[in-house]
């Protein structure tokens, strides 16, 4: 929205660096984060008035856990919406408006209040049961649905969409794509995504530390994709407008980062479904719209590495009888090790960051 202003000019000078995407994606991450720190205390306390406990599975669900987490009861919930409200309004303030956005933002919407609903029904039940899990899946194919036909009846997006890009492999590997593997292709991008981050986030700064690498490393990519110079030299896809998405990139660094000083351990506030389901689809379509989605198994490796743990768990049990963790998601085979919560979630940031790394290599590696 205030790029709109650098037309004026000529009226005052300085108006034309918000011309510049590096300048506009620098600013969307000092309001998201300026936002989050002022709203913080004020929704947390909230909250609490609240009584928007998170609600945590019994000693008979999870053993040794339970102990190790009773400490968490008191905590308030729905803390994505500290995110959403950061990420929304510092994204709407610095990045133009365009398909990409548009997509970007209901999808992130959409989610939310999802997440939102999910939340509610457990503080409200005070039950680890919230939105039925048919439900979640009816509401998130919908989502999918939308976001399918407001980029292929859109001009600047329809013929981009049914483009297929590979990490490591020059030029497009299918192009076009049909419609029906189009459709299954971004609802498992979505959903997987979604899922993923939902799955990481169980313990203090965990999954947001490991959205905040992802996001850094998209807003890169988005960037790249959207400038015709950069994308030709590296052999990617180049998605005009696209780059746009960098600044709600952005966005989800600061307001990462805002809602990480609340979240650190021991945590004030956790980000709930509110936050982790919606967080997960916004990365996901992200990566969709910059032709990047498989190299999100690599950006996002801990969340990989997080829903595969769950997998090979109930996969294990059910087949022989026999669990391969102590626990899954395998963060918390590791807290039921030994390690310190605060232990597993520094390595596992570590690990994130190396992924990340690994990740931006496939720019290069062609």
């Amino acid at each position: 929205m205030l790029s709109y202003l650098a037309q004026y000019e000529e009226y005052f000078g300085p108006l034309r660096l918000l011309r510049f995407l590096t300048l506009r994606m620098l600013m969307a991450s000092g309001t998201a984060f300026l936002i989050g720190f002022a709203l913080g205390p004020w929704l947390i306390a909230l909250l609490r008035r609240l009584s928007f406990q998170q609600s945590f599975r019994s000693e008979s669900e999870v053993g040794k856990l339970a102990a190790l987490h009773s400490g968490k009861k008191d905590t308030p919930t729905m803390g994505g919406l500290l995110i959403y409200f950061s990420v929304t309004i510092s994204g709407l303030l610095w990045a133009d408006f365009n398909v990409w956005t548009l997509t970007a933002l209901f999808v992130y919407t959409s989610l939310t209040v999802l997440g939102f609903l999910d939340d509610y029904l457990k503080v409200s039940k005070h039950s680890s049961k919230g939105f039925p899990s048919r439900g979640k899946l009816i509401w998130q194919s919908l989502t999918t649905v939308v976001t399918l036909v407001i980029l292929l009846n859109n001009p600047m997006s329809t013929d981009k969409m049914y483009e297929l890009w590979l990490p490591f492999l020059k030029g497009t590997v299918w192009n076009p794509m049909p419609l029906w593997f189009l459709s299954g292709f971004l609802f498992l991008v979505l959903v997987g995504s979604s899922n993923a981050i939902n799955v990481t986030d169980g313990i203090d700064g965990l999954a947001i530390g490991c959205t905040i690498t992802v996001a850094i490393v998209y807003a890169i990519m988005a960037y790249a994709a959207g400038n015709v110079i950069i994308s030709d030299y590296l052999l990617i896809s180049h998605v005009p407008g696209v780059e746009e998405l960098g600044v709600y990139c952005a966005a989800i660094v600061g307001g990462g980062l805002a809602f990480l000083w609340f979240n650190s351990h021991p945590a004030e506030v956790f980000m709930g479904d509110t936050g982790s389901l919606a967080l997960g689809g916004l990365v996901g379509v992200i990566a969709f719209m910059t032709h990047q989605p498989v190299t999100l198994v690599i950006v996002g490796g801990i969340f990989v590495m997080e829903t595969v743990s769950v997998i090979l768990q109930v996969g294990s049990f059910k087949s022989t009888g026999k669990r391969i963790f102590r626990m899954a998601p395998i963060h918390h085979h590791f807290e039921l090790k030994g390690w310190p919560e605060t232990k597993v979630v520094i390595r596992f940031w570590i690990l994130s960051l190396i992924f990340a790394i690994a990740g931006l290599a496939t720019l290069k590696i062609r």
